[in-house]
């Protein structure tokens, strides 16, 4: 089955009684039970619901792997995946990710014993060098969050095939439209569904697949014994927003390609960071291990200075936290999503106060350009 039909087909239980053609929205935290102790698959909705279950489904099948879980946020899901490991483990992760990631990791996770390496991952050499006697899994953002640094999945994953660790990978921001990470040897592939998968700025979901059945009943236990869970209704809407990620994605990468090579070309940006362009050091790595760029951009204005006179211009780009919705979104890293991380790491990654991320969304091409034009004449024109 193609992914544009598996993403409206996959999970779709429908009813029986009714004739739905969707999934209901079983509101519901108990099951009646036909004897005591014995149980017709749910029994309490914390361990399972009809609903969850069906979101499930569709995103263990659209990744390639053995199961699937839905989480409350993209953070319980990250959280979760790093409760598999032990006081004393460590773990090797990308140098600029996500820095709700970076938090959680350096300032509780360390707090029950579990340690971290963070090092350039699209250096196969470095990750080696990090991978330690008691490191346990490296964790993986390709492209990055919010450089757009690619990793060579399958290089990394034989490399942790070899030295029997596990590898995690988030695909938030290419979706398993444009990458399936499982498919170079991820043994867990996670997203902040509130992202992509969701797709218009409603709903705040995380979603797990492991690659192995053993490893996804792991997993479970975590979930059900931590209760981390997405409730029904979200759970409706993650799978109601999946049904269009396909034209989505090709939507967001069209208008992001455009605006890349418009911003390339801009005297007031000094940077662009963006796969789909040639000169992005991992276009060529891209190409081969997705099937598209994305639609996450971000670039360097300069002087700090020049951030709040650019943002001011804007009418269609809204100032605001998270991304992958129908809507263009724009951020700071510096004071936004990355201001956990302090302020001389972030300047050693790249991630600069004069940094800029775009979420290009799926309005009209010409009408986000003039947008971009605009708030960059005025930094011409300062």
């Amino acid at each position: 089955m193609k992914p544009k039909t598996m993403m409206i087909h996959s999970g779709t239980t429908g009813d029986e009684r009714t004739g739905a053609v969707s999934v209901p929205i079983y509101q519901v935290s108990t099951y009646k039970q036909p004897k005591a102790g014995e149980h017709t698959g749910y029994e309490y909705s914390r361990t399972a619901n009809p609903t969850r279950t069906a979101l499930e489904t569709v995103i263990r099948d659209l990744e390639g792997g053995a199961s699937g879980y839905a989480f409350g946020s993209g953070m319980a899901a990250i959280t979760a995946v790093m409760m598999l490991f032990n006081s004393g483990d460590h773990i090797v992760l990308t140098d600029d990710v996500y820095g709700g990631t970076y938090r959680v990791i350096t300032k509780v996770l360390n707090r029950i014993g579990i340690t971290a390496t963070f090092v350039d991952t699209s250096d196969p050499e470095a990750v080696k060098k990090a991978i330690l006697p008691e490191t346990k899994a490296v964790y993986i953002e390709s492209p990055t969050n919010p450089l757009l640094k690619m990793t060579d999945l399958k290089a990394i994953g034989e490399l942790t095939k070899e030295a029997n660790i596990l590898m995690i990978v988030d695909n938030t921001f290419f979706t398993p439209y444009f990458q399936k990470p499982i498919e170079y040897g991820a043994d867990i592939v996670l997203h902040s569904a509130t992202k992509y998968l969701g797709g218009h700025s409603d709903v705040v979901g995380g979603l797990v697949v492991t690659a192995t059945k053993e490893l996804g009943e792991e997993l479970h236990f975590v979930q059900n014994s931590t209760g981390g869970i997405l409730g029904p209704q979200d759970s409706w809407l993650l799978m109601r927003g999946i049904k269009t990620l396909g034209l989505r994605m090709e939507a967001h990468q069209q208008n992001a390609q455009k605006i890349a090579e418009f911003l390339e070309q801009h005297a007031a940006v000094t940077r662009v960071y963006y796969p789909g362009l040639g000169t992005h050091p991992g276009h060529e790595l891209a190409k081969i291990q997705a099937s598209g760029f994305g639609g996450m951009i971000s670039f360097d204005i300069g002087k700090e200075e020049h951030v709040d006179v650019f943002l001011s211009q804007l009418k269609l780009f809204t100032i605001a936290e998270s991304l992958g919705a129908v809507e263009s979104l724009i951020s700071v890293p510096a004071r936004m999503t990355h201001a956990s991380i302090p302020k001389d790491r972030r300047e050693e990654l790249g991630i600069t106060d004069g940094l800029i991320r775009i979420s290009v969304g799926i309005e009209d091409i010409d009408d986000l350009l003039n947008d971009l034009k605009q708030g960059l004449s005025a930094l011409a024109n300062g």
